[in-house]
Protein backbone atom coordinates (compact mmCIF):
# COMPACT_ATOMS: atom_id res chain seq x y z
CA UNK A 1 0.00 0.00 0.00
CA UNK A 2 1.22 3.59 -0.97
CA UNK A 3 1.11 6.17 1.72
CA UNK A 4 -0.35 8.45 -0.53
CA UNK A 5 -3.54 6.33 -1.12
CA UNK A 6 -3.66 5.15 2.27
CA UNK A 7 -6.82 6.33 4.56
CA UNK A 8 -4.92 7.59 7.62
CA UNK A 9 -5.90 10.58 9.29
CA UNK A 10 -3.45 10.98 11.80
CA UNK A 11 -3.96 13.66 14.57
CA UNK A 12 -0.95 16.19 16.21
CA UNK A 13 -2.33 17.02 18.98
CA UNK A 14 -4.31 14.56 21.59
CA UNK A 15 -7.57 14.53 21.22
CA UNK A 16 -9.37 15.58 24.27
CA UNK A 17 -12.01 13.33 24.71
CA UNK A 18 -9.45 10.47 25.35
CA UNK A 19 -8.53 9.27 28.72
CA UNK A 20 -5.67 6.57 28.61
CA UNK A 21 -3.29 5.78 26.00
CA UNK A 22 -4.66 3.21 24.31
CA UNK A 23 -7.93 5.46 23.37
CA UNK A 24 -5.12 8.96 22.81
CA UNK A 25 -3.13 6.16 20.28
CA UNK A 26 -6.16 5.19 18.24
CA UNK A 27 -7.92 8.27 17.67
CA UNK A 28 -4.25 10.06 16.59
CA UNK A 29 -2.52 7.22 14.59
CA UNK A 30 -5.81 7.15 12.30
CA UNK A 31 -7.50 3.34 13.61
CA UNK A 32 -10.26 4.76 14.61
CA UNK A 33 -12.83 7.76 14.27
CA UNK A 34 -15.44 8.66 17.06
CA UNK A 35 -19.14 8.59 15.67
CA UNK A 36 -21.25 8.67 18.76
CA UNK A 37 -20.75 8.25 22.50
CA UNK A 38 -19.04 4.17 22.54
CA UNK A 39 -19.96 4.28 18.88
CA UNK A 40 -16.39 4.26 16.57
CA UNK A 41 -15.99 3.91 12.94
CA UNK A 42 -13.05 1.60 12.49
CA UNK A 43 -10.72 2.86 9.79
CA UNK A 44 -7.97 0.94 7.44
CA UNK A 45 -5.32 0.29 10.06
CA UNK A 46 -7.50 -0.47 12.69
CA UNK A 47 -9.49 -2.46 10.81
CA UNK A 48 -6.48 -4.03 9.51
CA UNK A 49 -5.44 -5.18 13.25
CA UNK A 50 -8.64 -6.20 14.18
CA UNK A 51 -8.58 -8.60 11.34
CA UNK A 52 -4.85 -10.10 12.49
CA UNK A 53 -6.93 -10.72 16.08
CA UNK A 54 -9.69 -12.44 14.44
CA UNK A 55 -7.60 -14.61 12.30
CA UNK A 56 -5.90 -15.60 15.14
CA UNK A 57 -8.92 -16.51 17.24
CA UNK A 58 -9.98 -18.14 14.27
CA UNK A 59 -6.78 -20.39 13.52
CA UNK A 60 -7.05 -21.43 17.53
CA UNK A 61 -10.84 -22.36 17.66
CA UNK A 62 -10.63 -23.93 14.73
CA UNK A 63 -7.63 -26.16 15.67
CA UNK A 64 -9.60 -27.23 18.68
CA UNK A 65 -12.62 -28.70 16.23
CA UNK A 66 -14.85 -25.58 16.29
CA UNK A 67 -16.86 -24.74 13.60
CA UNK A 68 -18.21 -21.26 12.47
CA UNK A 69 -21.79 -19.90 12.15
CA UNK A 70 -23.03 -16.66 12.31
CA UNK A 71 -26.00 -15.77 13.51
CA UNK A 72 -28.09 -12.72 13.68
CA UNK A 73 -27.71 -10.52 15.39
CA UNK A 74 -31.71 -9.34 16.09
CA UNK A 75 -33.13 -11.52 18.46
CA UNK A 76 -37.01 -12.24 19.18
CA UNK A 77 -37.38 -11.34 22.79
CA UNK A 78 -39.56 -14.89 22.79
CA UNK A 79 -36.08 -16.48 23.04
CA UNK A 80 -34.43 -14.31 25.88
CA UNK A 81 -37.87 -15.04 27.60
CA UNK A 82 -37.97 -18.15 27.78
CA UNK A 83 -34.76 -18.74 29.74
CA UNK A 84 -35.93 -15.68 31.84
CA UNK A 85 -33.17 -13.03 30.89
CA UNK A 86 -35.32 -10.33 29.10
CA UNK A 87 -36.08 -9.02 32.08
CA UNK A 88 -32.76 -9.79 34.13
CA UNK A 89 -30.24 -8.41 31.72
CA UNK A 90 -31.15 -4.94 32.87
CA UNK A 91 -31.09 -1.90 30.64
CA UNK A 92 -27.64 -3.01 28.82
CA UNK A 93 -30.37 -4.60 26.62
CA UNK A 94 -30.96 -2.45 23.58
CA UNK A 95 -34.51 -3.16 22.39
CA UNK A 96 -36.72 -2.57 19.62
CA UNK A 97 -40.20 -3.52 17.72
CA UNK A 98 -40.85 -4.55 14.08
CA UNK A 99 -43.69 -2.93 12.50
CA UNK A 100 -45.93 -5.16 13.79
CA UNK A 101 -44.91 -4.70 17.18
CA UNK A 102 -42.94 -8.22 17.94
CA UNK A 103 -40.10 -7.00 20.25
CA UNK A 104 -36.48 -8.09 19.76
CA UNK A 105 -33.20 -7.04 20.83
CA UNK A 106 -29.58 -6.11 19.46
CA UNK A 107 -27.98 -9.16 20.73
CA UNK A 108 -25.63 -8.68 23.75
CA UNK A 109 -24.24 -11.93 23.76
CA UNK A 110 -26.06 -15.42 22.11
CA UNK A 111 -26.86 -18.02 25.15
CA UNK A 112 -30.27 -18.25 23.42
CA UNK A 113 -30.17 -18.08 19.95
CA UNK A 114 -27.32 -20.73 19.72
CA UNK A 115 -29.15 -23.37 22.18
CA UNK A 116 -32.55 -22.43 20.17
CA UNK A 117 -29.80 -23.63 16.43
CA UNK A 118 -28.62 -26.62 18.05
CA UNK A 119 -32.09 -28.20 20.11
CA UNK A 120 -33.42 -27.90 16.57
CA UNK A 121 -30.25 -29.71 14.64
CA UNK A 122 -29.11 -32.00 17.05
CA UNK A 123 -30.72 -35.17 18.81
CA UNK A 124 -28.39 -37.70 19.88
CA UNK A 125 -25.30 -38.41 21.56
CA UNK A 126 -23.76 -39.72 18.46
CA UNK A 127 -23.63 -36.14 17.07
CA UNK A 128 -22.01 -34.59 20.38
CA UNK A 129 -19.38 -33.07 21.89
CA UNK A 130 -19.96 -29.97 19.35
CA UNK A 131 -18.25 -26.76 19.29
CA UNK A 132 -19.66 -23.52 17.02
CA UNK A 133 -18.28 -20.14 17.52
CA UNK A 134 -18.66 -17.21 15.60
CA UNK A 135 -16.94 -13.44 15.47
CA UNK A 136 -19.51 -10.86 15.05
CA UNK A 137 -20.48 -7.68 16.60
CA UNK A 138 -22.50 -7.25 19.58
CA UNK A 139 -24.61 -4.41 21.20
CA UNK A 140 -24.91 -3.11 24.66
CA UNK A 141 -26.06 0.11 25.75
CA UNK A 142 -23.47 1.12 28.45
CA UNK A 143 -24.89 3.68 30.76
CA UNK A 144 -21.34 5.24 30.40
CA UNK A 145 -19.40 4.42 27.60
CA UNK A 146 -15.73 5.36 27.60
CA UNK A 147 -11.98 4.48 26.87
CA UNK A 148 -12.64 4.27 23.82
CA UNK A 149 -13.61 0.91 22.50
CA UNK A 150 -12.98 -0.43 25.68
CA UNK A 151 -16.39 0.13 26.99
CA UNK A 152 -17.96 0.36 23.39
CA UNK A 153 -21.94 0.29 22.73
CA UNK A 154 -20.70 -1.93 19.61
CA UNK A 155 -17.85 -4.21 19.87
CA UNK A 156 -16.45 -7.31 18.16
CA UNK A 157 -16.74 -10.37 19.78
CA UNK A 158 -15.78 -14.06 19.39
CA UNK A 159 -18.30 -16.00 21.19
CA UNK A 160 -17.86 -19.99 21.01
CA UNK A 161 -20.28 -22.88 22.75
CA UNK A 162 -19.81 -26.07 23.35
CA UNK A 163 -22.62 -28.92 24.02
CA UNK A 164 -21.51 -32.19 25.91
CA UNK A 165 -23.14 -35.33 27.30
CA UNK A 166 -21.73 -35.43 30.21
CA UNK A 167 -19.84 -33.50 32.66
CA UNK A 168 -16.30 -35.26 32.03
CA UNK A 169 -16.69 -33.75 27.86
CA UNK A 170 -18.09 -30.33 29.56
CA UNK A 171 -14.83 -30.18 31.46
CA UNK A 172 -12.56 -31.01 28.50
CA UNK A 173 -13.82 -28.72 26.55
CA UNK A 174 -13.60 -25.89 29.12
CA UNK A 175 -9.92 -27.44 29.45
CA UNK A 176 -9.35 -27.14 25.71
CA UNK A 177 -10.52 -23.48 25.61
CA UNK A 178 -8.44 -22.42 28.26
CA UNK A 179 -5.67 -23.70 26.61
CA UNK A 180 -7.03 -22.17 23.04
CA UNK A 181 -7.13 -18.50 25.53
CA UNK A 182 -3.53 -18.40 26.26
CA UNK A 183 -2.44 -19.47 22.65
CA UNK A 184 -4.37 -16.54 21.61
CA UNK A 185 -3.39 -13.59 23.94
CA UNK A 186 0.00 -14.86 23.69
CA UNK A 187 0.09 -14.67 20.33
CA UNK A 188 -1.10 -11.32 20.45
CA UNK A 189 1.73 -10.34 22.32
CA UNK A 190 -0.08 -9.77 25.37
CA UNK A 191 0.64 -10.31 29.22
CA UNK A 192 -2.71 -11.38 31.07
CA UNK A 193 -3.61 -13.84 34.23
CA UNK A 194 -6.40 -15.92 34.38
CA UNK A 195 -8.23 -15.33 37.35
CA UNK A 196 -11.51 -16.86 39.01
CA UNK A 197 -14.13 -14.46 38.47
CA UNK A 198 -18.33 -13.70 38.73
CA UNK A 199 -20.41 -14.99 36.11
CA UNK A 200 -22.93 -12.32 35.90
CA UNK A 201 -25.51 -12.08 33.39
CA UNK A 202 -24.35 -15.03 31.20
CA UNK A 203 -24.75 -17.15 34.55
CA UNK A 204 -23.54 -20.78 35.34
CA UNK A 205 -21.16 -21.44 37.85
CA UNK A 206 -16.86 -22.47 37.41
CA UNK A 207 -16.01 -19.42 35.41
CA UNK A 208 -12.31 -17.61 34.75
CA UNK A 209 -11.43 -14.40 33.02
CA UNK A 210 -8.68 -13.56 30.67
CA UNK A 211 -6.97 -10.38 32.00
CA UNK A 212 -4.72 -8.17 30.46
CA UNK A 213 -2.14 -6.33 33.05
CA UNK A 214 -2.23 -2.47 32.64
CA UNK A 215 -1.75 0.37 34.87
CA UNK A 216 -5.39 1.63 33.95
CA UNK A 217 -7.30 -1.53 33.81
CA UNK A 218 -10.88 -1.42 34.77
CA UNK A 219 -10.62 -4.37 36.90
CA UNK A 220 -8.62 -5.03 40.05
CA UNK A 221 -7.54 -8.31 40.21
CA UNK A 222 -5.83 -10.49 43.71
CA UNK A 223 -3.12 -13.88 43.50
CA UNK A 224 -0.76 -15.30 44.66
CA UNK A 225 2.70 -15.98 43.78
CA UNK A 226 2.89 -19.18 45.91
CA UNK A 227 0.25 -21.16 44.99
CA UNK A 228 -1.00 -19.71 41.84
CA UNK A 229 -4.26 -18.97 43.11
CA UNK A 230 -5.81 -15.74 41.29
CA UNK A 231 -9.62 -14.13 41.03
CA UNK A 232 -11.15 -10.81 40.10
CA UNK A 233 -12.11 -9.07 43.37
CA UNK A 234 -15.76 -9.79 42.66
CA UNK A 235 -14.92 -13.07 43.59
CA UNK A 236 -11.84 -13.55 45.42
CA UNK A 237 -12.04 -14.71 49.04
CA UNK A 238 -9.33 -14.64 51.39
CA UNK A 239 -8.37 -17.21 54.37
CA UNK A 240 -10.42 -16.25 57.11
CA UNK A 241 -8.43 -15.45 60.86
CA UNK A 242 -9.05 -17.57 63.58
CA UNK A 243 -11.87 -16.23 65.90
CA UNK A 244 -11.00 -14.35 69.01
CA UNK A 245 -10.74 -16.55 72.30
CA UNK A 246 -11.67 -13.58 74.08
CA UNK A 247 -14.22 -13.65 76.62
CA UNK A 248 -17.13 -11.90 75.95
CA UNK A 249 -18.10 -9.03 78.31
CA UNK A 250 -20.91 -7.78 79.01
CA UNK A 251 -22.86 -5.43 76.77
CA UNK A 252 -23.33 -1.71 77.14
CA UNK A 253 -24.92 1.14 75.85
CA UNK A 254 -22.52 4.60 75.54
CA UNK A 255 -23.06 7.82 74.24
CA UNK A 256 -21.53 8.35 71.12
CA UNK A 257 -22.80 12.34 70.42
CA UNK A 258 -21.88 13.03 66.59
CA UNK A 259 -20.27 10.39 65.76
CA UNK A 260 -21.25 8.71 62.92
CA UNK A 261 -18.52 7.02 60.82
CA UNK A 262 -16.19 3.81 61.48
CA UNK A 263 -13.19 6.74 61.76
CA UNK A 264 -14.81 9.05 63.84
CA UNK A 265 -15.70 5.74 66.30
CA UNK A 266 -12.44 4.84 66.02
CA UNK A 267 -11.03 7.91 66.41
CA UNK A 268 -13.07 8.82 69.83
CA UNK A 269 -12.87 5.57 71.44
CA UNK A 270 -9.31 3.73 70.35
CA UNK A 271 -11.29 0.85 69.33
CA UNK A 272 -9.79 0.01 65.53
CA UNK A 273 -11.85 -0.42 62.20
CA UNK A 274 -11.14 -4.25 62.49
CA UNK A 275 -12.83 -3.99 66.12
CA UNK A 276 -16.02 -2.47 64.79
CA UNK A 277 -19.04 -4.04 62.66
CA UNK A 278 -20.13 -1.63 59.79
CA UNK A 279 -23.67 -1.77 58.63
CA UNK A 280 -25.49 -1.21 55.30
CA UNK A 281 -28.86 -1.04 53.81
CA UNK A 282 -29.37 -1.91 50.34
CA UNK A 283 -32.79 -2.27 48.35
CA UNK A 284 -32.88 -5.89 46.99
CA UNK A 285 -34.54 -5.83 43.77
CA UNK A 286 -36.37 -8.28 41.70
CA UNK A 287 -38.24 -9.40 39.40
CA UNK A 288 -41.95 -8.92 39.78
CA UNK A 289 -41.64 -8.40 43.45
CA UNK A 290 -41.59 -5.44 45.75
CA UNK A 291 -38.14 -4.49 46.78
CA UNK A 292 -36.78 -5.84 49.73
CA UNK A 293 -34.42 -3.44 52.01
CA UNK A 294 -31.63 -5.94 53.69
CA UNK A 295 -29.05 -5.14 56.05
CA UNK A 296 -25.41 -5.97 55.44
CA UNK A 297 -22.61 -6.79 57.64
CA UNK A 298 -18.88 -6.41 57.29
CA UNK A 299 -15.92 -5.58 59.36
CA UNK A 300 -14.58 -2.12 59.61
CA UNK A 301 -12.07 -1.90 57.84
CA UNK A 302 -14.05 -3.90 55.26
CA UNK A 303 -15.95 -2.75 51.92
CA UNK A 304 -18.81 -3.87 51.07
CA UNK A 305 -18.73 -6.37 47.79
CA UNK A 306 -21.75 -5.59 45.87
CA UNK A 307 -21.92 -8.62 43.60
CA UNK A 308 -21.45 -10.98 46.36
CA UNK A 309 -24.65 -8.89 48.36
CA UNK A 310 -26.13 -9.12 44.68
CA UNK A 311 -25.78 -13.10 44.43
CA UNK A 312 -26.25 -14.04 48.43
CA UNK A 313 -29.80 -12.30 48.18
CA UNK A 314 -30.88 -13.50 44.66
CA UNK A 315 -31.56 -9.94 43.57
CA UNK A 316 -31.07 -8.81 40.27
CA UNK A 317 -30.12 -5.54 40.93
CA UNK A 318 -28.86 -4.70 44.59
CA UNK A 319 -29.18 -0.49 45.24
CA UNK A 320 -28.05 1.27 48.32
CA UNK A 321 -30.59 2.56 50.13
CA UNK A 322 -30.78 6.14 51.54
CA UNK A 323 -31.03 7.70 55.17
CA UNK A 324 -35.07 8.26 54.60
CA UNK A 325 -35.86 5.08 53.48
CA UNK A 326 -34.01 2.88 55.96
CA UNK A 327 -35.97 5.37 58.82
CA UNK A 328 -39.09 4.96 57.65
CA UNK A 329 -38.62 1.15 56.89
CA UNK A 330 -36.67 0.01 59.60
CA UNK A 331 -37.09 2.95 62.20
CA UNK A 332 -33.29 3.26 62.45
CA UNK A 333 -31.22 5.89 61.71
CA UNK A 334 -27.95 4.96 59.35
CA UNK A 335 -25.52 6.50 61.15
CA UNK A 336 -26.29 5.06 64.15
CA UNK A 337 -27.76 2.11 63.11
CA UNK A 338 -26.54 -2.07 64.18
CA UNK A 339 -27.69 -5.57 64.38
CA UNK A 340 -28.65 -5.87 67.66
CA UNK A 341 -32.35 -5.66 67.85
CA UNK A 342 -32.81 -4.71 64.33
CA UNK A 343 -36.54 -5.50 63.28
CA UNK A 344 -38.17 -6.06 59.76
CA UNK A 345 -34.42 -6.16 57.63
CA UNK A 346 -32.97 -9.39 56.71
CA UNK A 347 -30.14 -9.11 58.06
CA UNK A 348 -26.75 -10.94 55.87
CA UNK A 349 -23.57 -11.01 57.95
CA UNK A 350 -19.88 -11.79 56.45
CA UNK A 351 -17.89 -14.39 57.65
CA UNK A 352 -15.37 -12.13 59.48
CA UNK A 353 -17.87 -10.31 61.60
CA UNK A 354 -19.00 -13.80 62.86
CA UNK A 355 -14.94 -14.11 64.44
CA UNK A 356 -15.50 -10.66 66.25
CA UNK A 357 -15.55 -10.59 70.27
CA UNK A 358 -16.53 -7.80 72.48
CA UNK A 359 -16.82 -5.35 68.76
CA UNK A 360 -18.63 -2.34 68.52
CA UNK A 361 -21.73 -1.45 66.44
CA UNK A 362 -24.66 1.32 66.05
CA UNK A 363 -27.51 0.90 68.99
CA UNK A 364 -30.17 2.11 66.67
CA UNK A 365 -30.81 5.15 68.54
CA UNK A 366 -29.31 8.82 67.90
CA UNK A 367 -25.72 9.30 69.32
CA UNK A 368 -25.21 6.24 71.08
CA UNK A 369 -23.18 2.91 69.98
CA UNK A 370 -23.37 -1.13 71.97
CA UNK A 371 -20.04 -2.08 73.12
CA UNK A 372 -18.82 -5.46 73.68
CA UNK A 373 -21.60 -6.85 70.98
CA UNK A 374 -20.45 -10.68 70.78
CA UNK A 375 -22.05 -12.09 67.01
CA UNK A 376 -24.40 -15.53 68.07
CA UNK A 377 -24.81 -14.31 71.53
CA UNK A 378 -26.41 -10.21 70.81
CA UNK A 379 -27.66 -11.11 67.35
CA UNK A 380 -28.02 -13.98 65.06
CA UNK A 381 -27.85 -12.82 61.39
CA UNK A 382 -30.60 -14.13 58.74
CA UNK A 383 -27.23 -15.36 56.88
CA UNK A 384 -23.65 -15.71 57.38
CA UNK A 385 -21.70 -15.24 54.08
CA UNK A 386 -18.88 -14.12 52.12
CA UNK A 387 -20.04 -10.23 51.41
CA UNK A 388 -16.44 -8.74 51.67
CA UNK A 389 -13.63 -7.32 49.04
CA UNK A 390 -10.52 -8.73 49.58
CA UNK A 391 -7.39 -6.72 48.43
CA UNK A 392 -3.45 -6.74 48.66
CA UNK A 393 -1.87 -8.26 51.87
CA UNK A 394 -4.90 -10.42 52.34
CA UNK A 395 -4.26 -13.96 53.07
CA UNK A 396 -4.56 -16.86 50.21
CA UNK A 397 -7.08 -18.64 50.66
CA UNK A 398 -5.15 -21.94 49.44
CA UNK A 399 -2.55 -21.23 51.20
CA UNK A 400 -2.20 -18.38 53.36
CA UNK A 401 0.61 -16.21 51.80
CA UNK A 402 0.03 -12.71 51.90
CA UNK A 403 -1.52 -12.37 48.36
CA UNK A 404 -0.23 -8.77 45.61
CA UNK A 405 -2.75 -6.99 43.27
CA UNK A 406 -2.81 -5.69 39.80
CA UNK A 407 -5.35 -3.96 37.38
CA UNK A 408 -6.23 -5.63 34.20
CA UNK A 409 -8.50 -5.51 31.31
CA UNK A 410 -11.07 -8.62 30.66
CA UNK A 411 -9.96 -9.40 27.36
CA UNK A 412 -11.89 -12.90 27.53
CA UNK A 413 -14.16 -15.00 29.68
CA UNK A 414 -14.56 -18.89 29.76
CA UNK A 415 -17.79 -20.12 31.42
CA UNK A 416 -19.48 -23.37 32.73
CA UNK A 417 -23.03 -23.10 32.24
CA UNK A 418 -23.97 -26.90 33.19
CA UNK A 419 -27.75 -27.12 32.03
CA UNK A 420 -28.75 -23.29 32.79
CA UNK A 421 -29.71 -22.88 29.24
CA UNK A 422 -30.40 -25.88 27.88
CA UNK A 423 -32.94 -27.09 30.81
CA UNK A 424 -34.69 -23.93 30.12
CA UNK A 425 -34.98 -24.48 26.38
CA UNK A 426 -34.87 -27.95 26.13
CA UNK A 427 -32.35 -28.59 24.50
CA UNK A 428 -32.18 -32.28 25.00
CA UNK A 429 -30.17 -35.19 23.74
CA UNK A 430 -30.93 -39.54 23.40
CA UNK A 431 -28.38 -41.62 25.37
CA UNK A 432 -26.97 -44.60 23.83
CA UNK A 433 -29.73 -46.25 26.02
CA UNK A 434 -32.70 -43.57 24.31
CA UNK A 435 -32.86 -41.69 27.79
CA UNK A 436 -33.29 -38.10 26.67
CA UNK A 437 -30.97 -36.03 29.17
CA UNK A 438 -30.27 -32.01 28.87
CA UNK A 439 -26.96 -30.76 26.99
CA UNK A 440 -24.41 -29.55 29.41
CA UNK A 441 -22.85 -26.34 27.58
CA UNK A 442 -19.88 -24.43 28.44
CA UNK A 443 -19.55 -20.60 26.78
CA UNK A 444 -16.58 -18.79 25.58
CA UNK A 445 -15.82 -14.96 24.83
CA UNK A 446 -12.88 -13.12 23.56
CA UNK A 447 -13.07 -9.56 23.00
CA UNK A 448 -11.77 -8.69 20.36
CA UNK A 449 -11.47 -5.20 19.39
CA UNK A 450 -11.08 -4.48 23.12
CA UNK A 451 -8.40 -7.14 22.75
CA UNK A 452 -6.48 -4.69 19.62
CA UNK A 453 -7.08 -2.02 22.86
CA UNK A 454 -5.33 -4.16 25.21
CA UNK A 455 -1.95 -4.86 23.28
CA UNK A 456 -1.77 -0.79 22.74
CA UNK A 457 -2.15 0.07 25.95
CA UNK A 458 0.64 -2.61 26.97
CA UNK A 459 2.94 -1.26 23.89
CA UNK A 460 3.09 1.99 23.23
CA UNK A 461 5.87 4.55 24.34
CA UNK A 462 5.66 8.22 24.03
CA UNK A 463 6.08 8.57 21.14
CA UNK A 464 2.95 5.84 19.49
CA UNK A 465 2.35 2.45 19.13
CA UNK A 466 4.77 -0.78 19.10
CA UNK A 467 2.93 -3.37 17.42
CA UNK A 468 3.57 -7.04 18.26
CA UNK A 469 3.73 -8.66 15.01
CA UNK A 470 1.52 -10.39 15.01
CA UNK A 471 -1.24 -7.76 15.16
CA UNK A 472 0.63 -4.71 13.21
CA UNK A 473 -1.70 -3.43 10.78
CA UNK A 474 1.41 -3.93 8.14
CA UNK A 475 5.17 -5.47 9.13
CA UNK A 476 6.81 -2.35 7.70
CA UNK A 477 7.48 1.16 6.28
CA UNK A 478 9.53 1.60 3.60
CA UNK A 479 10.65 5.43 3.74
CA UNK A 480 12.48 7.58 1.36
CA UNK A 481 14.22 10.88 3.37
CA UNK A 482 13.64 12.98 -0.23
CA UNK A 483 10.66 11.03 -2.76
CA UNK A 484 11.88 13.92 -5.18
CA UNK A 485 15.38 12.33 -5.34
CA UNK A 486 15.18 10.38 -8.16
CA UNK A 487 17.42 7.37 -6.71
CA UNK A 488 16.17 7.57 -3.55
CA UNK A 489 12.73 6.94 -5.26
CA UNK A 490 13.82 4.09 -7.31
CA UNK A 491 15.51 2.23 -4.57
CA UNK A 492 12.48 2.93 -2.07
CA UNK A 493 10.63 1.30 -4.79
CA UNK A 494 12.32 -1.47 -5.64
CA UNK A 495 12.76 -2.70 -1.61
CA UNK A 496 8.95 -2.09 -1.61
CA UNK A 497 7.81 -4.43 -4.86
CA UNK A 498 10.87 -6.75 -2.97
CA UNK A 499 8.97 -6.95 0.33
CA UNK A 500 5.23 -7.72 -1.35
CA UNK A 501 7.39 -10.81 -3.23
CA UNK A 502 9.10 -11.79 -0.07
CA UNK A 503 5.01 -11.86 1.58
CA UNK A 504 5.72 -8.59 3.95
CA UNK A 505 3.16 -6.69 4.42
CA UNK A 506 4.47 -3.23 3.43
CA UNK A 507 3.41 0.49 3.37
CA UNK A 508 5.65 2.88 0.85
CA UNK A 509 5.27 6.43 1.71
CA UNK A 510 5.80 8.06 -1.58
CA UNK A 511 4.69 11.63 0.51
CA UNK A 512 6.47 14.63 -0.33
CA UNK A 513 6.97 15.39 3.69
CA UNK A 514 9.85 16.26 5.49
CA UNK A 515 11.92 13.67 6.67
CA UNK A 516 10.91 14.62 10.67
CA UNK A 517 7.22 14.25 9.54
CA UNK A 518 7.65 10.55 8.05
CA UNK A 519 9.71 9.30 11.12
CA UNK A 520 6.87 10.54 13.80
CA UNK A 521 4.22 9.33 11.92
CA UNK A 522 5.86 5.85 11.54
CA UNK A 523 6.73 5.75 15.27
CA UNK A 524 2.68 7.01 15.97
CA UNK A 525 1.35 3.94 13.55
CA UNK A 526 3.74 1.59 15.14
CA UNK A 527 5.73 -0.38 12.19
CA UNK A 528 7.45 -2.64 13.72
CA UNK A 529 9.88 -2.11 11.40
CA UNK A 530 11.02 1.18 9.26
CA UNK A 531 13.44 0.85 6.07
CA UNK A 532 14.95 4.12 5.75
CA UNK A 533 16.36 5.02 2.26
CA UNK A 534 18.50 8.02 2.61
CA UNK A 535 21.72 10.06 0.45
CA UNK A 536 24.44 8.60 3.11
CA UNK A 537 23.40 4.86 2.86
CA UNK A 538 22.76 4.79 -0.91
CA UNK A 539 26.27 6.41 -1.37
CA UNK A 540 27.86 3.08 0.08
CA UNK A 541 24.91 0.77 -1.86
CA UNK A 542 22.81 0.67 1.53
CA UNK A 543 19.83 1.43 3.39
CA UNK A 544 18.84 1.19 7.05
CA UNK A 545 16.42 -1.12 9.24
CA UNK A 546 14.89 0.16 12.06
CA UNK A 547 13.18 -2.06 14.85
CA UNK A 548 10.33 0.06 16.74
CA UNK A 549 10.34 -2.01 19.70
CA UNK A 550 14.39 -1.27 20.50
CA UNK A 551 15.27 1.11 18.08
CA UNK A 552 18.16 -1.21 16.89
CA UNK A 553 19.20 0.21 13.47
CA UNK A 554 21.11 -1.95 11.41
CA UNK A 555 22.22 -0.99 7.52
CA UNK A 556 22.27 -3.47 4.74
CA UNK A 557 22.85 -3.70 1.02
CA UNK A 558 20.33 -3.20 -0.78
CA UNK A 559 20.39 -6.42 -2.59
CA UNK A 560 19.56 -8.10 1.22
CA UNK A 561 17.03 -5.56 1.94
CA UNK A 562 13.82 -7.69 1.65
CA UNK A 563 15.41 -10.91 2.94
CA UNK A 564 16.42 -9.48 5.91
CA UNK A 565 13.06 -7.89 6.81
CA UNK A 566 11.40 -10.96 5.80
CA UNK A 567 13.33 -12.88 8.08
CA UNK A 568 13.09 -10.61 10.83
CA UNK A 569 9.37 -10.63 10.54
CA UNK A 570 8.95 -14.76 10.45
CA UNK A 571 11.28 -14.75 13.53
CA UNK A 572 8.84 -11.89 15.39
CA UNK A 573 5.78 -13.90 14.24
CA UNK A 574 7.58 -17.87 15.58
CA UNK A 575 8.50 -15.72 19.06
CA UNK A 576 5.17 -15.37 19.05
CA UNK A 577 4.12 -18.58 18.69
CA UNK A 578 6.15 -19.62 21.11
CA UNK A 579 5.93 -17.26 24.22
CA UNK A 580 3.62 -17.61 26.91
CA UNK A 581 1.91 -14.86 28.04
CA UNK A 582 1.01 -15.92 31.28
CA UNK A 583 1.54 -15.11 34.80
CA UNK A 584 0.72 -17.68 37.57
CA UNK A 585 -0.32 -20.98 37.08
CA UNK A 586 -3.38 -22.54 35.33
CA UNK A 587 -6.23 -22.94 37.87
CA UNK A 588 -8.69 -25.85 38.79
Amino acid sequence: MRWSRLLVPTLREDPAEAEIASHRLMLRAGLIRRVAAGIYEWLPLGRRAVAKVEAIVREEMNRKGGQEVGLPIVQPAELWRETGRWAEYGEEMWRLRDRHGREYCLGPTHEEIITDLVRATVNSYRQLPLLLYQIQNKYRDEIRPRFGVMRAREFVMKDAYSFDADVEGMERSYAAMDDAYRRIFSRCGLVFRAVAADPGAIGGSGTHEFMALADYGEALIVYCDACGYAANVEKATNRLAPASDEEPRPLEKRPTPGIRTIAELAEATGIPADRQIKILFYWAIRENEEPELVAALVRGDRELNEVKLKNATGALEVRMADREDVLRVAGVPTGSAGPVGLRGVRVLADEEVMALRNTVCGANEEDYHLFNVNPGRDFVPDQVTDLRTVGEGDACPQCGTPMASARGIEVGQIFKLWTKYSEALGCTFKDADGQERPMLMGCYGIGVTRTVAAVIEQHHDERGIIWPMSVAPYHAVVVPVNIRDDAQRDVAERVYRELLDAGVEAVLDDRDERPGVKFNDADLIGFPLRVTVGPRGLAEGRVEITERATGATESVPIDEAARTVAQKVQAALDELNRRDGSLGKRQA
